[in-house]
Order: structure tokens, then C-alpha cells, then sequence
């Protein structure tokens, strides 16, 4: 859509033009209360990405401020490009995820490259540097040729940018259900590292400083990324292939060596990436929290197509680009540093006293605008929320237990579900060595980086099974939370605080708007318990294709700290002899499991329950176990329970075990019960890891046999050669990504 002459502020309000961009009716009436006239078709424009979903959180913010996000250690929580945690040595990790769900329903590879690269600046324009990335991806079921097509585009894009960048891709998860054939969702986490003193933020203060725009020139891409971020999918989706962006991973690697070396310049007051509505957001969301005006002239705008409109420029949302507000005076020293590394920079505006955002193009006033009313003061909707239907008869459902014939088939089975199955085919595509400081890679319970010149080290995951929080939004929250700090525990380390990816449907149905209340509910409930605090996150609405919401997928990136390496913890099994320990009972609990899902191809019935109390008396003690040197291995308990996660803990080793269980055969295999981990433990250890971990139980040891053996009661149930299961779990997702649909 572009600025043509006759489309005047009157043209814009009788032809209702704001519709297509967005904005309501009442919201356009709101707008020229604001201005005190119409807008013109450029006002026009920078309301509607400001005020979208993606900008302003104008349905979401009444939930997010139910999240705890203060604790000692958080030295800044959501509101900047990314969180920050203080992991003592005057250091901090930062990090923080971002969704780029609807891009790559449309353009797969570059929708998932530039969500990479937009994470990526979101952390070190914090004046971080880049150390890690993880990805939290979802998809249809992997039997239709659309759905293989997204799926390897998807992991290409994320491969293409990130291993071109040099920052590592060390772990995520995927998982396919049909509830995202048509809606994919690709969720980025970027995780860095900082020295506390050079800690930026997005501010531009100082009367009369200028405002300097380094980095690619702008495009006409990306435009309306933001109000197409915050729409239904629909056939029309296809058309929107603009407001995909073209990344440039090369650029970027440029511009993180740049910013970081400008980060050390005294005469930087202030620096954000252009992310989501571009230059837009940018500008007046640094003026407007450090309080001031901002004057652009878009004349200087370093642009890569001919004749373009103040209305293109500020919402396009070209990539590798940065805003910063710089002394007055002592641009140049900022403009040559860019300028080594092969940048252009230049002075595109200054910071006034009016608290106004005003461009001025071609000798005219394009745009005139008090600059709190498109950060501050969007508007705040209170959604209405009802308890779906299917919820209620969930509940009164009874507990549902699959009948199993043959344990030994039904673990093949598990292994070979596509969320289950080994993921190798993705990561192997993932450079997670680059920088070499990447101890534990993709594949395990969590990654580790190490912090190089010191005894520690960071784990980090992603985590959210949605089926659960599906069926019990509440209940799904609370696990996710849960599960994220398990595998940061299993790896040795100590949870510090989460990120969070809030994917949902349409919130303007009262349903979904009740399972995104009670999933925050969830969520925040279990970071008060464990101690996890909330420090960035991203809301993704309208996750829906066909009329069809995905399940509720919020997703939980956790960061820990190793307080020393010698903490590091493998999720797999050490040593012949090493005693097997299960902590923690099983219960029948199968809804919305990986078995549910073999055997009736639906999720229906009550999620696993949780009990937090005990989820973080387990956590704890297994942390101290681990701490105190007397643990060789940990694994949480998830999809598929202990027969799968008794095999994953024999996956790359050439061990074998043996293990006996009592009671219900299903349920003591295949359950789903929460709060559960498997641990081996060194011979000579046992007696003070029993008296150290009260939930512990002695179920086997760990053998030379590369067999995998369950007993009861003397009687073998299954017994199967690892080197036959591991070939099944790891061909699983190739096989089906050649077969013909």
C-alpha cells in the first residue's frame, strides 16, 4: 500500500483505509482524539504497527502482569530487548525468545532465518555478546507434503542464518501435532553473555543528541509485518509474502562486532535493534522511555529503492538494522567505527524536548505525533474468557488407561513418534560448535555453554508440552515451568529465570483467551515456587488457519548456572554396575500422552497432575546429589515415561540395563506422572544418595550387555538390543521425510 498523493487524511477516514491495517473503528476515533484532527495515511500507518498485538500487547498485558518477574538476582526484567541475570563475577547472561510463527507459514526459510537474526539483535543490543541459540519449533503431522516442505525450509533458515552468523545452535525441541499443520510455529531464543558495566539500553535522552541509523539500507520488505503478525492465517496469507523479511547473516555478523565495539564509546547514550514495525518502533519507543521527542528527517534514510514513501520507510522491517542516540558533537567517532567493519552510519534525526515523534520529508511534515501515545498509551483490552466445552467434559471423563498387549512393541511405537524420535536430522544441519565453548550439544536434556576464564557454565533449554496444556491449560502451565527447570536440574545446574513464547490462538474467542488467563495462571504459580522469575518474552495471537486454533503453546526458555564444571551432569548412562534410580511414584496418568496419541490419534481426559511443593523438594535434593558428586547421570521423565526414557539413557553409549518394575505394567512403563527423573549412581555412592534423595528408588543397574531388559516379578517383559531401538528412533523422522505423501 503505498503514499499516493490523493490518498488525503479525509480519503483515509471516508474510505475507512485504517480497516486493511488493522485498526477498529474505535480505535481510529481514539486516534484523532489524540491528534486533534484525522491522521494522515503515514499517522495512519504508525498507529496501526504500534498499536498491533505484536507492538503493544493490547489483549495481553492484563495477563502479563500476572508474571513474577523480580527476584535479587534479575538486573532487568521485561521492557528492554532482553532480560538480564546477574551470575555473579560482575557478569550476567542475557536472553530472551521471539516468535516468527506467520512469516514462515508463508516463506519458511527466510520467516525462520530472520527470526534468528531478529533475536539475535534483540541481545546484543543489550550490549551482549551472542553465545547461544536454541529454537522451540512446532509442526502438522509429518504425512503431507506441505508440512515436510515447512518443516525442512524451517530448519534450513534457522541452519542457513545461525551457522552463518557464528553464534551456535546448542539445543531446542520439536514436536508435530495436527492442531499446526496449517500454522507452524518457529520460536528463536538467543542467548548472550555481558560484562555488567557495559549494560545498554534503548533510550534516547539528551536534549539536542543525534540520532544515527547504522547497519542495511531500508527495503520495501517486512512491511506490515507486525499487523500481519496480528491476523488469522488465511488463503489470503500467500499474498502476504512482503511482509516476510530477507535477512542477511553475513551483515549481522558485522554489526554485532560493531555495536560491540561502539558499546565501549562514551559518547553512546543509547541503542535498539529495528524489530518488529521497523524504524517506528525503534524511534518512539526510545524517546518515549527516556521521555523525550524525536525530529527524523527521512531524507537521510539510507534506502535500497528508488521513491520511497515516508509510509514504506517507517514500516518497513528490513533486517540488520540499528537506532542509535549518540552525544551531540561526537557522532563521527561512532560513524567511523561502522564504518571500519563495512557499515554505513549516518545522522538521521535528534532528540527534542516536545515529546513529540515528528519526520519531516521533502521539506514537509509527514508525520507529527505525541510519541507516548504509540508506546504508552495503545489501547488495553480486557477479552472476555469462557471455559471451553470440551474442557468440562475432560474433566468429568474417566481416567483413561490404553491396553497394552506388548510392552516391547508399544516402546518401538513411542520411539519412533516423530516428537519423540531422535531429532539428529535437525541438529546435525545446526552449527553448535562455532566459538567452541559448547560442552554438552544438542540431544540432551539441556545444553551447556561454559563462561570461558571461569569455573561455571550456563544450561539452557526450551520446553512446553501443549498437549497438556490443552486439556488443562492451568495444569500445562505449571508442567512447562516444571519441566524447563527438570532438564536445567538433570544437567547440574541451578535454574535462574525463564523467557517466555506465548502462542496462542485467536484471543478474541472467549475460549482461548481462558486457556492463555490460566496458562499464565499456571506458569506463574510454578516460577514463584522454583524460583524462576520472568524476565522477557514475546505474545504470539491468532496462531489459527481454517478456523483451526493450535493447542496453547507457551513456550518456556530456562537459562541455569553451573557453579562449578565439575557440576556438569550427562542425561545418559556412565558405567557398567551404576545403580538405576527412579525418583518418584507412577500414577496412571495417560492424557494428552505420547501412548494417548499411538492408540487413539486424539488427546482427551485430565492432563498428569502436578504437586509443586513436591516437584521442588525433588528438585532440590536431586541439585545437592548432583552438587555433592553423587550423581553420574540424570534424565527427567517425559513424552513416553520411563521405557523411553530408560532408552534414551542408552542411546550412544554401548551400555545395556536392567531394570524391574512392579505393579500395572502401562503405567509403570508408559505413564506420564510428573516430577519424575531417572539417575545412575556409582556403587559406592548409594547409601548417601539414598539418604540424600527420600523419593528415590532402586530399580536396576546399568550393564555391558547393550541390551535393554524389564523384569516383573522374574518374568522378562521386554528385553531389546539398544543398537535395534536406536535404529528406529533415529530413522523415524528421515524414513517419513521420504516417503511420498
Amino acid at each position: 500500500m503505498l503514499q499516493a498523493p490523493e490518498i488525503t487524511p479525509e480519503v483515509v477516514e471516508k474510505d475507512k483505509l485504517y480497516r486493511d491495517m488493522g485498526i477498529t473503528d474505535e480505535e481510529f476515533g481514539m486516534i484523532k482524539k489524540i491528534l486533534g484532527r484525522l491522521p494522515n495515511f503515514t499517522e495512519t500507518g504508525i498507529f496501526s504497527v504500534m498499536w498491533s498485538e505484536h507492538c503493544s500487547y493490547k489483549t495481553s498485558k492484563p495477563v502479563l502482569a500476572k508474571f513474577p518477574t523480580k527476584a535479587p538476582h534479575v538486573i532487568q526484567g521485561p521492557g528492554e530487548g532482553a532480560g538480564i541475570i546477574d551470575i555473579g563475577d560482575n557478569q550476567a547472561v542475557v536472553f530472551k525468545v521471539e516468535s516468527h510463527n506467520h512469516p514462515s507459514a508463508v516463506e519458511p526459510y527466510q520467516g525462520a532465518a530472520t527470526g534468528v537474526g531478529g533475536i539475535i539483535r534483540d541481545v546484543f543490543s543489550m550490549g551482549a555478546r551472542p553465545i547461544a541459540l536454541l529454537n522451540s519449533l512446532r509442526f502438522g503431522n509429518l504425512t503431507s507434503g506441505r508440512v515436510k516442505y515447512l518443516f525442512e525450509e524451517v530448519v534450513h533458515g534457522i541452519a542457513g542464518y545461525g551457522n552463518c552468523v557464528g553464534v551456535p545452535t546448542v539445543g531446542g525441541e520439536v514436536q508435530f501435532d495436527n492442531c499446526y499443520e496449517g500454522n507452524p510455529l518457529v520460536n528463536a531464543m538467543c542467548v548472550g553473555l555481558i560484562d555488567q558495566k557495559d549494560i545498554q539500553k534503548g533510550i534516547a535522552a539528551g536534549i539536542g543528541n543525534t540520532i544515527i541509523y547504522a547497519g542495511a539500507r531500508t527495503g520495501r520488505d517486512g512491511i506490515h509485518g507486525a499487523t500481519f503478525a496480528s491476523e488469522d492465517l488465511s488463503e489470503e496469507s500467500e499474498s502476504k509474502r512482503p511482509s516476510v523479511q530477507v535477512g542477511d547473516p553475513f551483515m549481522e555478523k558485522l554489526l554485532i562486532e560493531a555495536c560491540l565495539e561502539v558499546i565501549h564509546c562514551n559518547a553512546l547514550v543509547g541503542i535498539q535493534d529495528m524489530g518488529a514495525a521497523g524504524l517506528t518502533s525503534s524511534a518512539s519507543e526510545m524517546a518515549s522511555k527516556a521521555g523525550t521527542g524525536m525530529e527524523m528527517n527521512l531524507d537521510l534514510i539510507p534506502q535500497r529503492e528508488l521513491n520511497m514513501t515516508p509510509y514504506e520507510m517507517m514500516l518497513s522491517e528490513s533486517q540488520e538494522r540499528m537506532l542509535l542516540c549518540v552525544k551531540q558533537g561526537e557522532e563521527q567517532e561512532i560513524i567511523d567505527i561502522f564504518e571500519k567493519y563495512g557499515l554505513e552510519a549516518v545522522a538521521v534525526g535528534k532528540v527534542t524536548d516536545d515529546k513529540k515523534f515528528r519526520l519531516l520529508h521533502k521539506g514537509e511534515v509527514a508525520a507529527d505525533i505525541p510519541v507516548d501515545s504509540l508506546a504508552e498509551d495503545a489501547p488495553v483490552y480486557h477479552k472476555p474468557s469462557k471455559v471451553p466445552g470440551y474442557y468440562e467434559e475432560f474433566q468429568a471423563m474417566d481416567n483413561y488407561i490404553p491396553d497394552v498387549k506388548n510392552q516391547a512393541e508399544a516402546l518401538k511405537a513411542l520411539l519412533q513418534q516423530p516428537t519423540i524420535a531422535s531429532k539428529e536430522w535437525v541438529y546435525d544441519q545446526y552449527d553448535s560448535m562455532v566459538q567452541t565453548n559448547t560442552v554438552v550439544t544438542p540431544g540432551s536434556d539441556a545444553a551447556v555453554v561454559r563462561v570461558r576464564g571461569y569455573d561455571k557454565a550456563l544450561a539452557m533449554t526450551t520446553d512446553c508440552n501443549s498437549r497438556y496444556i490443552y486439556l488443562d491449560p492451568e495444569v500445562g502451565g505449571k508442567i512447562a515451568v516444571a519441566e524447563a527447570a527438570r532438564n536445567i536440574i538433570c544437567s547440574g545446574a541451578r535454574p535462574l529465570g525463564l523467557t517466555d513464547g506465548l502462542n496462542f490462538g485467536n484471543p478474541d474467542k472467549p475460549e482461548v483467551f481462558w486457556q492463555i488467563e490460566k496458562s499464565v495462571d499456571g506458569m506463574s504459580e510454578a516460577c514463584l515456587k522454583l524460583n524462576t522469575p520472568v524476565i522477557s518474552g514475546n505474545v504470539s495471537l491468532y496462531n489459527e488457519s481454517g478456523n483451526q486454533a493450535i493447542f496453547p503453546t507457551p513456550v518456556v526458555g530456562m537459562v541455569g548456572l553451573h557453579e562449578s564444571l565439575d557440576h556438569i551432569t550427562p542425561s545418559f548412562f556412565q558405567a557398567e554396575g551404576d545403580a538405576i534410580y527412579v525418583i518418584g511414584e507412577a500414577t496412571p496418568e495417560f492424557g494428552g500422552s505420547e501412548l494417548q496419541n499411538v492408540f487413539e490419534n486424539k488427546y482427551f481426559g485430565k492432563a498428569p497432575a502436578i504437586d509443586l511443593d513436591v516437584e521442588a523438594k525433588r528438585q532440590t535434593q536431586l541439585l545437592q546429589a548432583i552438587q555433592s558428586g553423587l550423581v553420574a547421570s540424570a534424565h527427567d521423565l517425559a513424552e513416553g515415561g520411563l521405557g523411553v526414557a530408560l532408552a534414551e539413557s542408552l542411546f550412544g553409549t554401548n551400555l545395556g540395563c536392567v531394570v524391574d518394575v512392579d505393579g500395572n505394567l502401562t503405567t509403570a512403563l508408559f505413564s506420564e506422572t510428573q516430577s519424575r527423573f531417572i539417575v545412575s549412581v556409582k556403587q559406592e555412592n548409594r547409601e548417601v544418595f539414598e539418604a540424600s534423595v527420600e523419593d528415590a528408588k532402586l530399580i536396576g543397574s546399568v550393564t555391558n550387555t547393550k541390551m535393554l531388559q524389564v523384569t516383573k516379578a522374574d518374568e522378562t517383559v521386554i528385553e531389546e538390543s539398544v543398537a535395534d531401538l536406536t535404529a528406529l528412533w533415529k530413522g523415524a523422522i528421515p524414513c517419513l521425510l521420504k516417503s511420498k505423501a
